[in-house]
């Protein structure tokens, strides 16, 4: 039975990958990842160049991206037989299918949609550096300090929901961010967080850039906003 492994590509940088993420790629036969149709893709522009020559391509074209929220039961409903498709596909390939995934895989990674639905056993999973590693790296000071609680949020939660746990924590990261900035952007004012702020976008890439997020009006969805921890220190 073939194997299905995915490769987390890191943050964006391709000298980022792992030595055993490398090594995968360049031995790929067939190489599958996501991307929006008439788009290249996030994963396949970060390893422009390295995928070989006579390597099989399957681009696995989402049927929805942003155009519908998240909470809307049409976005459960085209995302299920989407994933239901490539897992089956994926898992009858006649020879080992390399996945690409930005970042690591298992965090907030598509993949783990299709990892769910294929059998145990045939799946090899290659962590990555996650984005937002590349991203508070980029701001060039550390994200936490001795005891200091680090909360991850995805920008799509209710702005309340957001305030609360933006202020009950010492350092964050907060992800997906996109049309979401009015509402994050709120929610870190009304949480007394917003000068503290910062927003990188691209981290690790050529278009890196990096602003404090209360200059900002608008971010792609792929951006990451930090507030950085003040904690313990000798």
């Amino acid at each position: 039975m073939a194997k299905v492994i995915c490769i987390g590509l890191g943050p964006g940088d391709p000298d980022l990958m792992s030595v055993k993420a490398h090594r995968l790629l360049a031995g790929a036969r067939i190489v599958a990842y996501f991307r929006k149709a008439g788009r290249p893709g996030q994963a396949r522009r970060m390893v422009a160049g390295l995928i070989p020559e006579d390597a099989q391509e399957w681009p696995m074209e989402y049927p929805v991206t942003t155009e519908i929220p998240f909470d809307d039961p049409a976005y459960n409903a085209a995302l299920a037989p989407f994933y239901d498709h490539w897992a089956a596909r994926l898992a009858t390939a006649p020879e080992d299918v390399v996945v690409l995934c930005e970042g690591d895989p298992f965090f907030y990674g598509s993949f783990m949609h299709l990892h769910a639905r294929l059998p145990e056993g045939q799946v090899e999973v290659v962590p990555g550096i996650p984005g937002m590693v590349g991203c508070w790296t980029a701001t060039g000071r550390p994200i936490t300090w001795g005891d200091d609680v680090l909360t991850v949020l995805p920008a799509t939660l209710p702005q309340a929901e957001l305030a609360r746990r933006i202020a009950d924590t010492d350092a964050l990261v907060v992800m997906k961010i996109g049309r979401n900035l009015p509402r994050l952007r709120a929610a870190l004012e009304q949480a007394g967080r917003l000068d503290d702020a910062w927003l990188v976008e691209h981290g690790t890439m050529p278009g890196e850039r990096v602003r404090r997020l209360a200059e900002v009006t608008e971010a792609p969805y792929f951006s990451i906003a930090l507030v950085h921890g003040r904690g313990r220190r000798p």
